[in-house]
């Protein structure tokens, strides 16, 4: 069983405080702390997991300047076999279906049984690239997959729908699912698979590599093409009563006259 993990170097910004930088297209990244796409880790795990059971293969592969490779270095530590990283100045500006066709342009050239990624990325939040790659291929796909059982040139997958539903299909393979966080709980990194993985060698890849032209990639080659990012302006501020029990319920009663609530 061979399977591609598509995986992206994103920045942790849950606990960040963010500011729009300069071109007012893009938050600066100065002083960020990146790592794997959190759905991504569940991918990789889901797909190191697969080849423990059945054998094979796991490539990971990303798009992304050379600090980008310590995510990679993180799959190799926690069993990919192979990794790949496409860079190019030209791919900025690249959006969910250029991003697509840049793994496109690799992928179609590997031999593959599974494709795996994260649901969707936690900077854009497009959901939109996995689906997308899959047309591109020709290859049958689904998302927000929580369940992977591997048949005889088939897959048994549980998708996660609205309200707590779930919805069991049966897909032939190859396919692309797009996993959700969940479908397993991703190990550690032991400090022996980090010695390993510092030994293996990345591939690295350039447009010029891809079979690709400047007008399929980045702003170029884009679908969608942001304008202008923006904080939304506060339209309501919370107001804090300070003051007795009497006082404060005295002030809250004129608040609601004042409304016309009463």
């Amino acid at each position: 069983m061979d399977i591609v993990v598509c995986v992206k170097h994103v920045p942790e910004t849950a606990e960040a405080e963010l500011k729009i930088d300069s071109s007012g297209k893009t938050i600066d990244k100065a002083g960020l702390v990146f790592d794997i796409n959190e759905w991504d880790d569940y991918a990789l795990e889901e797909a190191v997991r697969i080849k423990e059971k059945l054998g094979g293969t796991v490539t990971a592969i990303t798009i992304g300047p050379q600090d980008s490779e310590s995510t990679l270095r993180k799959c190799l530590a926690r069993g990919a076999d192979k990794a790949i990283r496409l860079t190019d100045q030209k791919f900025e500006g690249s959006d969910a279906y250029a991003t697509a066709k840049i793994l496109h342009s690799v992928i179609k050239t590997l031999h593959y049984d599974l494709i795996l990624l994260g649901a969707q990325a936690g900077d854009t939040g497009n959901a939109a690239t996995g689906p997308i790659l899959a047309e591109l291929l020709g290859i049958p796909h689904a998302t927000m997959v929580k369940k992977i059982e591997l048949a005889q040139n088939a897959a048994k997958i549980n998708r996660e729908l609205e309200g707590g539903l779930e919805e069991q299909l049966e897909i032939r393979l190859p396919a692309l699912f797009a996993v959700s966080t969940g479908i397993n709980e991703p190990r550690y990194v032991s400090i022996m698979g980090i010695r390993k993985a510092m030994q293996k060698e990345i591939k690295v890849m350039t447009l010029a590599d891809t079979g690709l032209t400047e007008n399929d990639v980045g702003i170029a080659g884009s679908w969608l093409n942001i304008e202008k990012l923006y904080v939304p302006p506060v339209e309501k501020q919370a107001e804090f009563l300070k003051g007795t029990p009497d006082e404060i319920a005295a002030k809250i009663l004129e608040i609601i006259k004042s409304k016309g609530l009463i």
